[in-house]
């Protein structure tokens, strides 16, 4: 094995362990601090883990300053979005908001569409406000919200990386792959807004 191989799969091997540390529980009652749960919930709904992995996809699929304003400006005002939702704060049309995010970000992988910087840093921060409030609402009762935050936080950032790294180690024969998967996103968007 060659040292690239050796470094994909170390890399590859991490990005699984961060994806599945909930698994580990085999009843409640382990985490009095929130973070187990706010790192299984961008991991429990096909809505947010669509989403956030998109964000890695079309980050992947971008040039220069994109590829990591794209994933900074989601975690960052999804945070921020958590903390309203902490407050009891809710967006009027919170559930298709979200639904109109994969629909919209799995299209832009679809397309590998490459936006002027502001309008993929805009509409990335307005999607992710959305996931944020979502999260911060559902906070689970009993949990110290700032270990939540710091699971979901940390989960959204590994579906970033995990999508990021997927575009960036495949082939570039694998392109084709990686738009059907935005394609199959976004037809799931159209279900869910429906739904």
């Amino acid at each position: 094995m060659n040292r690239k191989t050796l470094s994909r799969t170390k890399i590859l091997g991490a990005l699984a362990l961060l994806l599945v540390p909930a698994l580990a529980f085999a009843h409640p009652g382990h985490d009095e601090s929130g973070l187990v749960a706010g790192i299984s919930h961008p991991l429990s709904g096909i809505d947010h883990l669509l989403a956030m992995v998109a964000v890695g996809l079309w980050a992947a699929q971008q040039k220069g300053a994109a590829r990591w304003a794209l994933p900074m400006t989601f975690v960052g005002t999804m945070l921020i979005g958590g903390l309203m939702g902490f407050e009891g704060l809710a967006l009027p049309g919170l559930e298709s908001g979200i639904a109109a995010s994969v629909f919209a970000l799995g299209l832009a992988v679809a397309l590998a569409v490459r936006p002027p910087l502001f309008v993929a840093v805009s509409a990335t921060a307005l999607f992710a406000m959305f996931h944020g409030v979502a999260h911060g609402l559902e906070l689970p009762e009993m949990s110290s919200p700032w270990g939540y935050a710091l699971g979901f936080v940390g989960a959204t950032a590994a579906l970033h990386t995990a999508g990021y790294a997927v575009v960036r180690f495949l082939p570039a024969a694998a392109a084709p792959i990686v738009r059907v998967a935005g394609a199959l996103s976004a037809a799931t968007g159209v279900w869910l807004f429906a739904g």
